[in-house]
């Protein structure tokens, strides 16, 4: 069975059990361990949601709005990605996953949606307010990107529904990457590093949805390439 590394959030289970459901066996990563240590032994690499990213990385101050993730969780997962990379590791980063994938490969951030985007749609809906799996607004997907691929049974005219609980987003997309979905505001809702075997970061939550299925195809995709990478 193949072990895909989960970098350790708050609220995990999702995670887990989406990995379980389409056949992968999950390994947590947390900051008590060394990254290279980390990624030694498994197939890819799944990056988590949580806190924001210190602006600090990306040459910003913080504003107000902006809460710190864990202590030494933006510098455990920039060296993740960094030996993930360097192995060619599959990586599928979700929500802030995307957002530190973006900061760690020298790409920067929206610090918050609401103050610095006029006219943006309502993306940081969450729970008790909204059910984590409840469908939020639209995406556009990019053609002929991994994501288009992937996702080809949902989509409908170029795109589909997503949930959404966010209040950042990418800004810069990263050296090498291209934005493979957008928002009708405008805002990135996914990245990908075309040059790699796997490397997709989406800014919805598909975790959510392991019971019924709607996003199953983004987990298999990456199950799949990193059985390959490990064959």
């Amino acid at each position: 069975m193949t072990v895909i590394g989960i970098a350790a959030c708050r609220k995990l289970e999702d995670y887990r059990q989406a990995i379980l459901h389409v056949g992968g066996e999950p390994r947590i990563l947390d900051t008590s361990m060394a990254a290279a240590a980390a990624v030694e032994g498994i197939g890819g690499l799944m990056l988590t949601g949580g806190d924001d990213v210190a602006p600090a990385l990306y040459g910003e101050t913080a504003l107000p709005s902006v809460v710190g993730a864990e202590a030494g969780r933006d510098e455990f997962e920039s060296a993740l990605i960094a030996a993930a990379r360097a192995r060619n590791l599959p990586i599928f980063a979700i929500c802030r996953g995307v957002q530190i994938l973006n900061v760690a490969c020298g790409g920067t951030l929206v610090q918050d949606i609401p103050s610095q985007i006029p006219g943006a749609l309502a993306h940081s809906l969450s729970v008790p307010q909204h059910l984590p799996y409840e469908l939020a607004h639209e995406i556009w997907i990019e053609k002929e990107s991994l994501l288009a691929t992937l996702l080809r049974e949902r989509i409908v005219d170029d795109g589909c529904e997503v949930n959404s609980r966010h209040h950042q987003a990418v800004k810069a997309v990263a050296p090498g990457f291209v934005v493979s979905a957008t928002a009708p505001d405008g805002v990135i809702e996914a990245i990908e590093d075309p040059k790699m075997r796997f490397c997709l970061g989406v800014q919805w939550h598909p975790e959510n949805f392991f019971r019924t299925g709607e996003f199953r195809a983004l987990f298999e995709g990456f199950l799949e390439a990193s059985q390959i990478l490990k064959s």
